[in-house]
């Protein structure tokens, strides 16, 4: 079990976080109409850029994304709750309040960590957003839903839930049915509703993977059900290209512009693609750095999702203070993209089509695996190694031999050899659960085949 620490932080210690890293930038977002949020950027050079909902509360452009919280130096099943109090204590010093997470999250210890976190805060300087993640059949039924929805509260020591999110509209096998099993048929979003009017849930929303009948069910109703706001994922590798490399998933492109028609703001998940984004082939993140040396390869992606006007906040999974500190830099205050800069990201999006890695996200709803495959474990590895040129090509080179054992070295010592894709028995029972809805059976056949052709070469 994670280590408590539900102290309040005390005010010498939060100036202390505050001082600590004081960042500088300039530039501003214009307001973006009614109905819509709008950007305002606090006083002064440094401060984070926020955008307004639809009842008019400021958000931070960037949100923290609690789903990849630390665990303790070589201890992977324990919590490090006293470097999550930190990450949590120095976003919120530098004017981060929108705090994103779910039930099922972190081994389904997220919202309880989190809730630690923040209870030290005052409860008006921060918005948390949780989600009805009633995805096991166990909770499809109207007491097992309002269980988990209660105890969200207790997990997250609050009386009201800012922001609460139907979770992954639009996955499974039938996904029109499943909307239905998990939210209408058990008159689930018919009691949120109510939520919301007694103010138990101050903004309703969606999350949505998958599916866009569903998706498209849920804008045609907005009428009955006015959304809030919706949770989307947008990058600019997903805005022309997710249909390519997501199969069933449609174009972020599709997505935004059919919120923004309705005024619906957009909360961004995947704005770097489960980290793909930030770990480009080097081919790209050369081409990236060309144009903005100063600039970190993950911070255009951060750049792209926040400039559309209709985006409420960029969710980020931030497990290291590097990563918080350098999207602080990106969002404090925002620099809008160019149209030229938008431009050179759908190029760059085009010229990273040419090198196929599996959409992996690293989001571990496939796991576990009942064969005791490690599947994140052995796709990342596979997208690392083509990132990085060590896929191996023309057999009888050096370059050949050094990029072949580069990958086979690197696939034990990153995946335990029990845990390897040869050992997928093609079960598929983890590729309904996948939000990128990847045929993970088929890709764990090719890669054992890649592998063992490697082997005897």
């Amino acid at each position: 079990m994670e280590k408590k620490n539900s102290d309040k932080i005390d005010r010498r210690t939060f100036l202390k976080v505050m001082g600590a890293g004081t960042l500088t930038a300039t530039a501003a977002l214009t307001g973006c109409g009614d109905g819509r949020s709008r950007s305002t950027t606090s006083p002064g050079e440094g401060k984070m850029t926020y955008r307004e909902n639809l009842h008019g509360q400021k958000v931070s452009l960037l949100g923290y994304g609690c789903m990849r919280w630390p665990t303790l130096p070589g201890n992977k099943n324990e919590y490090d709750q006293e470097m999550i109090n930190t990450l949590v204590d120095t976003a919120i010093a530098h004017g981060v309040n929108y705090f994103d997470t779910s039930p099922n999250y972190c081994r389904g210890l997220s919202e309880r960590i989190t809730g630690i976190a923040l209870s030290r805060h005052p409860r008006e300087s921060y918005q948390i957003a949780t989600k009805l993640s009633n995805f096991s059949p166990s909770t499809w039924s109207r007491e097992g839903a309002m269980e988990m929805y209660h105890n969200s509260f207790k997990e997250l020591q609050v009386d009201y839930i800012d922001y609460l999110l139907l979770h992954s509209i639009g996955g499974g096998g039938d996904a029109m049915k499943e909307f239905a099993t998990r939210f209408l048929d058990n008159g689930m979003l018919d009691f949120l509703m109510e939520e919301r009017e007694a103010g138990r849930i101050r903004n309703l929303g969606f999350s949505y993977h998958g599916d866009v009948r569903v998706f498209d069910y849920a804008l045609a109703n907005h009428d009955k059900y006015h959304w809030d706001f919706a949770q989307i994922q947008l990058n600019y590798l997903d805005w022309k290209h997710a249909k390519d490399i997501n199969r069933r998933n449609t174009n972020a492109e599709y997505l935004y512009t059919e919120l923004e028609k309705r005024h619906i703001p957009a909360v961004i998940m995947e704005p770097l693609l489960g980290g793909r984004l930030s770990k480009v082939n080097e081919h790209v993140a050369e081409r990236l750095k060309q144009r903005a040396p100063d600039r970190s390869v993950a911070s255009w992606a951060f750049r792209f999702a926040g400039s559309w006007p209709g985006v409420l906040t960029v969710l980020s999974g931030m497990t290291f203070m590097e990563h918080l500190e350098d999207n602080l830099k990106t969002y404090s205050p925002l620099q809008p993209l160019t149209e030229a800069e938008r431009q050179f990201l759908f190029d760059t999006a085009d010229l990273m089509m040419e090198y196929p890695t599996i959409p992996c996200n690293d989001c571990n709803y496939c796991m576990p695996c009942p064969y005791g495959l490690d599947i994140p474990g052995i796709l990342t590895h596979y997208n690392k190694c083509i990132n990085e040129g060590n896929i191996p090509t023309n057999p009888g080179t050096k370059a050949y031999r050094e990029a072949r054992r580069a990958f086979l070295v690197g696939y034990d010592r990153s995946v335990p050899r029990l845990r390897q894709a040869a050992h997928c028995v093609g079960c598929r029972q983890c590729e309904p659960l996948c939000p990128q809805n990847i045929a993970i059976a088929s890709e764990m056949q090719k890669i054992d085949a890649f592998v063992e052709r490697l082997k005897q070469e």
